[in-house]
């Protein structure tokens, strides 16, 4: 009865795992997760601006990988949640395409960022002596403003094309949230043209990056693997692998979801690696890089010592 009375143009999220009986568990949950990722990424943005310590291109790249995943997971959960608690599925055009843009513009620019945190670590281990001049406050500036240009002009364009094509019957989207798959399988007409400009978007955004980073750790393991101290060698290599795991994740489930066709999986299959992406990630992030990481730790005793006193 409520869906009858919503305008035309609007567009019905189904939630996440809408088959599941115990829905409030699910959302207990990701309440959960999302206080978790907004703490952590909040206090890891907050150390790294107030200790002078950590005012170096590595943990300048991390704030702004901290700024991504707070944004990021926040264009979705809060949404979710308030669909939840109001039992209003509805959400307009407008605000489907403002989602859909946010969403693309953090995740392209969190692609564009890991590959850049890859070449400074890259920098750091193979080429230390040039490092403080290849990774001036400058360039470091340049760097972000990169990631997040190139990730709002790719992303504007892959909002305007899903959201253009025409919809037949039902406006109901299989998923949590706006997602260009779950949107295309709305479209009533070929889209095969458009899918292979998001695989080619995708070998761009994606693949390229990924192979970047691979080339990159490649270097740099092999540097490692020469150094004759074994002190500098494990500080290289626990830096580098708080990194690759957080590529791992990332990338695992965005090439699953976006270098496949739309018809290829299963709306379940794009929300279980989509929760991955929008929402594990963002949480394990600052978790990953402040457990493994001495100097994060060592500012947080220090803030810590501060607020005692």
């Amino acid at each position: 009865m409520e869906q009858k009375n919503e305008n035309s143009t609007d567009f019905i999220l189904l939630g996440l795992f809408p088959w599941f009986s115990y829905s409030y568990l699910l959302i207990i949950l990701l309440l959960f997760i999302y206080t978790i990722a907004f703490t952590g990424n909040s206090i890891l943005i907050l150390l790294i601006w107030l200790d002078s310590r950590l005012h170096t291109p590595m943990y300048f790249l991390l704030s702004q990988l901290s700024l991504i995943d707070l944004a990021y997971i926040s264009s979705t959960v809060p949404k979710m949640v308030t669909n939840y608690f109001t039992g209003r599925k509805n959400i307009s055009y407008f605000a489907c395409a403002t989602q859909l843009f946010f969403f693309l513009t953090l995740g392209l620019a969190e692609c564009i960022l890991l590959t850049l945190m890859a070449y400074d670590r890259y920098v750091a281990v193979c080429n230390p002596l040039r490092y403080t001049i290849l990774m001036n406050p400058k360039v470091c500036l340049q760097m972000a403003a990169a990631a997040w240009i190139g990730g709002a002009l790719a992303a504007l364009v892959h909002t305007i094309y899903p959201m253009n094509f025409p919809i037949c019957g039902s406006r109901e989207i299989n998923h949590y949230f706006c997602e260009m798959p779950a949107i295309l399988r709305l479209s009533c007409v070929d889209i095969s043209a458009y899918e292979m400009v998001k695989f080619v978007s995708t070998i761009v955004f994606l693949l390229v990056p990924f192979f970047l980073i691979l080339v990159s750790y490649t270097l740099i393991f092999l540097t490692v693997l020469r150094m004759n101290s074994r002190k500098g060698s494990n500080k290289a290599l626990a830096t580098c692998f708080s990194h690759l795991t957080v590529v791992s994740l990332y990338f695992g489930q965005a090439i699953f979801i976006y270098m496949t066709p739309s018809s290829s999986h299963t709306p379940d299959q794009d929300q279980i690696a989509a929760v991955l992406g929008t929402i594990v990630t963002p949480m394990l992030n600052p978790l990953i890089y402040s457990l493994r990481n001495k100097e994060v730790l060592g500012a947080l005793r220090k803030c810590k010592g501060r607020c005692g006193n």
